[in-house]
């Protein structure tokens, strides 16, 4: 008598062992059935905090307000260069950077923005800025336009030391910044 047999013997002869598997193979496919819907309720569960977290980082929806007092809240705006048309959001971006360094108590003395056709990519602007300004106030300027909005990146960065404070006296610093930021496009 081979295994086959035997084991047909037993489940035909015995309607409790019948029962008994018949049970284990219904309980073993509510498990599985209940492992696939919990699996398919956390992926749709991370699927909508990534769109969250992408809503946000686009600009379209500030974060919770009825969050708690105790997180902290990035600022409104967008993380892009906003502007209609290119030389709007070279506008923008020149503002934005004279904002900053009038902020940290610097003064302007020049600006020349370069479009995207002079530098090869379609969507990024970037400002040239000559500045004066102290040389504590250097570092809180970089600060506010790398960690501000929209997202704003230093490029290039030239200090110079007046003469004045070179041989012992007071003066201020003479800054050269490129800072760039990517703009949308037409929208």
């Amino acid at each position: 008598m081979n295994w086959s047999t035997s084991l047909r013997r037993i489940f035909v002869n015995s309607p409790a062992a019948s029962a008994i598997l018949y049970a284990a193979t219904i309980v073993a496919l509510l498990w599985l059935g209940a492992a696939a819907v919990a699996d398919l309720v956390t992926k749709r569960d991370q699927l909508n905090d990534t769109n969250a977290q992408l809503a946000q980082f686009s600009g379209r929806k500030r974060p919770d307000s009825s969050s708690s007092s105790d997180s902290v809240t990035a600022p409104g705006g967008s993380v892009f260069v906003e502007g209609r048309t290119v030389t709007i959001a070279g506008a923008a971006l020149v503002q934005r950077l004279t904002e900053a360094i009038s902020k940290a108590g610097g003064s302007v003395l020049s600006t020349q923005v370069e479009l995207p056709a002079a530098r090869g990519n379609e969507n990024l602007i970037s400002v040239v800025a000559s500045c004066e300004l102290e040389q504590p106030a250097l570092q809180q300027l970089l600060y506010d336009l790398e960690a501000g909005l929209p997202f704003l990146f230093v490029d290039q960065l030239h200090v110079q030391q007046p003469l004045a404070a070179a041989t012992g006296g007071v003066g201020r610093l003479t800054v050269l910044v490129t800072v760039s930021g990517q703009w949308q496009g037409k929208m």
